[in-house]
């Protein structure tokens, strides 16, 4: 990993790593990229001559990179350079799922996290989930990102005992106006208000099915709608709407496991 010259919020100049979440065209040659670094959280930067085709190969989205970013001042945009760690888009460019996987996580993440807070933590969460985009579960670890990132943002929910019994055990439910589990029984009254907490959540071991997955996803996105894009009056990015949409798609039962690539 590089080493920071820095970490001073005050500093015109560091190296780090990251993961490129989103870029933009900037003029005629240059792009301004947005990454998820190790140590000084999601982060812009202007990379001149980026529109040229070995840059932009580069600035993929999901690729590692190693940067360095500097600036007159510590508050201004800044310059990046960099070089490529780890590519990720090209290995999956033929399977719409993994990609749109890929997609989605870096979209939700620079759609939520603030910009220029550290979050090595979720950083590190978020390196995992891409290095395992070729296992079975991929799309598990994906729901599990979006609970870690709701966590990361301080509405994280809590799902260790029932809201109303206090108790550890069938939890099966989750409370949307609170965001904490209720058990089987204590869930029977009102049991179509509530969300469905899929197993899998629960016991990292569980190997979820494809209706798993998706109740893992309503689950994340509706708190994720309610407590971070409808109170700043926003959407919840294509992209995450794209790969809910592949995996609804994938196959013809709603117990079908999630498959391989």
């Amino acid at each position: 990993m590089p080493r920071c010259a820095s970490t001073s919020s005050t500093s015109m100049r560091w190296a780090d790593q990251g993961i490129v979440l989103a870029t933009r065209r900037h003029g005629e040659r240059a792009l301004i990229v947005d990454v998820l670094t190790a140590k000084h959280g999601r982060h812009a930067g202007l990379v001149r001559g980026g529109q040229g085709p070995k840059t932009r190969m580069l600035y993929q989205i999901g690729n590692q990179v190693a940067l360095t970013w500097w600036a007159r001042l510590a508050e201004h945009l800044g310059t990046f350079s960099g070089e490529l760690l780890t590519g990720r888009a090209a290995r999956f460019i033929d399977d719409r799922r993994r990609l749109g996987c890929l997609a989605a996580a870096a979209a939700i993440v620079a759609s939520t996290l603030p910009e220029r807070e550290p979050h090595q933590r979720f950083y590190e969460q978020m390196v995992g989930l891409l290095d395992g985009l070729g296992r079975d579960d991929y799309a598990a670890r994906y729901v599990r990102l979006e609970l870690d990132l709701l966590a990361e943002l301080g509405y994280g929910l809590d799902l260790s005992r029932c809201a109303a019994t206090g108790t550890r055990g069938d939890l099966a439910y989750v409370s949307p106006r609170s965001g904490q589990a209720v058990s089987t029984a204590a869930a029977a009254p009102y049991r179509e208000r509530l969300l469905p907490l899929p197993r899998f959540l629960l016991e990292a071991a569980a190997i979820p099915s494809r209706a798993e997955v998706l109740d893992g996803l309503r689950l994340t996105g509706f708190f994720l709608d309610r407590r971070v894009f409808h109170p700043n009056g926003r959407k919840p990015p294509a992209a995450r709407t794209r790969f809910v949409d592949l995996l609804s798609r994938t196959g013809t039962l709603a117990t079908q496991r999630i498959e391989s690539a």
